[in-house]
């Protein structure tokens, strides 16, 4: 009987990989080339094994699963929300704690919010994964940006085509009151919206695949908080079944060590990390 390998890409985006020119569009309205917003070097270059590696494999891939980092404009991550004491912009890759907040250095820009932004930071510090990072505007729904890498696009529609199967794509993010790096659960769930709680039908998905293969970006955060909660709420637990592609993983500027450090701990779970090459090989 051959096994069944699920392939799950994290967040395959344009606004994610340092793309070269020739893949850069002209802005309809300016005339100017659309720039990435939050680029990971090395992301283009992932992706491009990447969509080799689904080519090579595709006869043996059962299921592709695509998560979309999905934000509206406005989002609790993103400069829009913010303001410092004084009324000033707040820059990208601006972390904010709660006791910023209360101390006045930085404030929602609605005076309204004020409660409920503090009552997300509260839990997402006692929750102790991440610190409120505000990133720059990206992955807006209906943007470029959103939309995924060509060659990995292409590949899957190729895989699709032929097998005659659809590539799951599965949103997250949508809720602006929360940040969602996990593709299984927000970082501080929604009560009132399911879509931000764990996301059951995609882990029973994956436990019925006898192989795992885990590839997108970054390996800083949204690879590291997917296979965190895989190993934390796998129904059938086995987590050797779990194999990164280490080749088409790359980690956000200045977070070398949280990739790094994730890595390690995968091996201490038990799960595999192989380049795309020794991985298609042994699916061959």
């Amino acid at each position: 009987m051959s096994r069944s390998v699920h392939l799950l890409i994290i967040d395959p985006q344009n606004d994610f990989c340092d793309l070269p020119k020739g893949y850069l569009p002209a802005d309809p309205l300016t005339g100017q080339p659309i720039a990435p917003a939050l680029p990971v070097p090395g992301a283009h270059a992932d992706m491009q094994r990447l969509a080799r590696f689904i080519d090579a494999t595709a006869p043996a891939l059962s299921a592709i699963t695509v998560t979309l980092d999905s934000h509206h404009r406005l989002d609790i991550a993103h400069p829009t929300f913010w303001r410092t004491g004084d009324g000033r912009p707040v820059a990208p890759f601006t972390p904010i704690t709660a006791a910023q907040v209360r101390s006045g250095a930085f404030h929602p820009r609605h005076v309204d919010d004020l409660p409920r932004t503090l009552s997300y930071l509260d839990e997402l510090e006692a929750r102790g994964r991440y610190t409120l990072m505000v990133w720059p505007v990206h992955c807006e729904i209906g943007t470029w940006g959103h939309n995924v890498h060509a060659d990995v696009r292409a590949a899957y529609s190729r895989w699709e085509d032929e097998r005659q199967f659809i590539v799951r794509k599965v949103p997250k993010g949508t809720n602006p009151w929360t940040e969602h790096y996990s593709a299984l659960m927000a970082e501080v769930p929604d009560a009132d919206d399911p879509r931000s709680q764990l996301n059951r039908n995609l882990l029973d998905s994956l436990d019925r695949a006898d192989l795992i293969v885990v590839a997108g970006e970054a390996g800083s955060h949204c690879v590291k908080a997917t296979v965190e909660h895989i190993a934390e709420y796998l129904p059938g637990g086995n987590l050797s079944r779990v194999i990164l592609l280490t080749d088409c993983i790359s980690p956000v500027t200045g977070f070398a060590d949280a990739q790094a450090g994730f890595l390690q701990r995968t091996r201490d779970l038990g799960m595999q990390a192989r380049s795309s090459v020794d991985m298609a090989r042994a699916l061959a």
